[in-house]
C-alpha cells in the first residue's frame, strides 16, 4: 500500500515551509503532492526547497481555481493507492502517516479521519517560524515582552526536532471557540462509539482524512461547486457506496490559526444549493441545525437542539422523506429557521 499525501495551498507559503517539514520523519510516506493553487508569493521556491528532502510532485495552477478543484488535480496527480488531504498550514504530529495506514488496513473501501487540533498562537504571525506579523499586527507585536513573542511562534526547528513544544500549545478542534470544540468532540466521540451511525458521514473531515485513491475518483472526487462542506458530501456519496467512516487513531494535525478566522457555513449558505441538488434530505437539511445547537443558537430551544450525529440520524429519520425545493425550506417544514447566521 503506498501513500500520498495531497496538499492543497494557496498564498501560505511561511506555513507551508512547516508542514512539509513535518512531513520529513514520517515513516511509510511515498508521495507528496502540492497542489499550488495560484499563489502569487514565495510557494514555488518553498516547494522546490522540500524537494530535496521529500518525494515530491508539484501541480501549479495559474490561477486560484478553489480548493475542492485543487484537490482533485492533487489526486489525479498521485501515483499512490491511499490518499491522505492536508492544508497547506497544517503540520502533522509523529506517526501521522502510519497511523492513516494502519487505518486502511482492513478490507472495503474506508475514508479514514483524524484529529485536527489548533494552535491560537499563531493567529498574528505572517510567519510563524520568524516571528513576522501580518501587517496589522505589527505594532501589536512590538509591545509585547520577548518571551511573549517567543509563545507566538512555531518554528523549524521545534517542527522537526521538539514537536512535543507544538504539541503542548495545541487545544482540539479545527478553531478556537467553544462551538468548535463541541463540534470536534462530538464528531470524534460518534466516530470511536458509534461505527454503524447513518450520518456518520458528516463527521467527515475537510483535512487530515484519507481515502483510496480509485475510490476517489471513481466517484468523481470533491464537487467542484463546492469549497465548503466538499468533505461531507464527498464522503456521503462514498459511504452511498459502501464506504466506512473511521477515526485513524493517533493521526494529528494542528493548524496554525491566521488572522483571516474562518469560512462560517452558517454564514456563507452557498454550499447549501449544491449539497441538497445532490442529496435532497432531512439529515442534510439539519446540518445547520447540529452546528447552532452546538454554539446554543438563541434561534433553537433547548429541547429542539440537536447535539450529536446520532441525534441528528434520529431527527432525520422522524422527518421521513419531506419534499421541499431547498434545503432551507426543508427546515422550515420541520419547524426550524430557515436561516441560521
Amino acid at each position: 500500500m503506498r501513500i500520498a499525501v495531497v496538499i492543497r495551498t494557496h498564498n501560505e507559503a511561511p506555513r507551508l515551509r512547516l508542514t512539509l517539514a513535518s512531513l520529513r520523519s514520517q515513516a511509510g510516506l511515498d508521495e507528496v503532492v502540492v497542489v499550488n493553487d495560484g499563489s502569487t508569493d514565495e510557494t514555488a521556491d518553498v516547494v522546490a526547497e522540500a524537494g530535496r528532502h521529500l518525494p515530491m510532485a508539484v501541480v501549479r495552477h495559474a490561477a486560484a481555481r478553489g480548493r475542492s478543484a485543487a484537490a482533485n488535480a492533487g489526486a489525479a496527480a498521485a501515483s499512490g493507492d491511499v490518499l491522505i488531504f492536508l492544508d497547506g498550514d497544517m503540520p502533522v504530529g509523529p506517526g501521522f502517516v502510519a497511523a492513516h495506514r494502519a487505518a486502511h488496513g482492513a478490507a472495503g473501501v474506508v475514508i479514514a479521519r483524524g484529529e485536527t487540533w489548533h494552535l491560537r498562537c499563531t493567529r498574528m504571525l505572517r510567519d510563524p517560524d520568524a516571528g513576522v506579523g501580518f501587517p496589522e499586527h505589527v505594532a501589536r507585536l512590538a509591545r509585547l515582552g520577548e518571551g511573549e513573542r517567543a509563545a507566538q511562534r512555531v518554528t523549524m526547528a521545534e517542527v522537526v526536532g521538539d514537536f512535543a513544544a507544538v504539541e503542548r500549545r495545541a487545544q482540539p478542534a479545527i478553531y478556537p471557540g467553544g462551538g468548535p470544540r463541541r463540534l470536534f468532540e462530538s464528531e470524534m466521540d460518534a466516530l470511536l462509539s458509534a461505527p454503524e451511525c447513518p450520518t456518520l458521514w458528516a463527521a467527515a473531515s475537510g483535512s487530515n482524512q484519507s481515502v483510496p485513491r480509485e475510490a476517489f475518483l471513481e466517484t468523481g472526487g470533491f464537487d467542484a461547486l463546492l469549497d465548503i462542506n466538499e468533505h461531507r458530501e464527498l464522503a456521503l456519496r462514498l459511504v452511498q457506496r459502501g464506504a466506512r467512516l473511521k477515526p485513524a487513531v493517533g493521526a494529528r494535525s494542528y493548524h496554525l490559526t491566521h488572522r483571516s478566522g474562518w469560512r462560517d457555513p452558517l454564514e456563507h449558505t452557498d454550499w447549501e444549493t449544491a449539497f441538497w441538488k445532490v442529496h435532497p434530505t432531512p439529515a442534510v437539511a439539519l446540518l445547520p441545525v447540529l452546528w447552532a445547537s452546538l454554539t446554543e443558537h438563541p434561534a433553537i430551544s433547548a429541547e429542539r437542539r440537536i447535539v450529536s450525529l446520532p441525534d441528528l440520524a434520529s431527527r432525520a429519520a422522524e422527518a421521513g422523506v419531506v419534499a421541499a425545493d431547498s434545503a432551507a425550506a426543508c427546515r422550515a417544514l420541520l419547524g426550524y429557521p430557515e436561516r441560521l447566521a
